[in-house]
């Protein structure tokens, strides 16, 4: 049986598709937006899901779940984030 997973920035994550955070780059983000999103649970291996997105034509604002937590994050910071979906996620959310 083939199980591929994708990768996608967290901006290009369709609506209410369930994923988990891959990698941060956290050089894209300050010190204190970094710290911001670790606060609110942004972390690698975080489960998330992108909910809206705002602003005219979708270019605004993401809100997004993380773990059970709903967040806004600008669009600049989302595009930091990778996440990872198909299968494999399946898996770790099963785990959890």
């Amino acid at each position: 049986m083939l199980r591929v997973s994708l990768t996608v920035r967290l901006t290009d994550l369709p609506l209410r598709q369930p994923a988990y955070v891959d990698l941060i780059d956290w050089s894209a983000l300050s010190p204190s937006e970094g710290q911001r999103l670790r606060e609110f649970g942004l972390c690698e291996g975080a489960r998330v899901e992108a909910l809206h997105r705002g602003g005219i034509f979708g270019r605004g604002p993401i809100a997004c779940k993380v773990g059970r937590m709903t967040i806004a994050m600008r669009r600049s910071h989302a595009a930091a984030v990778t996440v990872r979906t198909g299968p494999d996620s399946l898996d770790q959310d099963r785990a959890a």
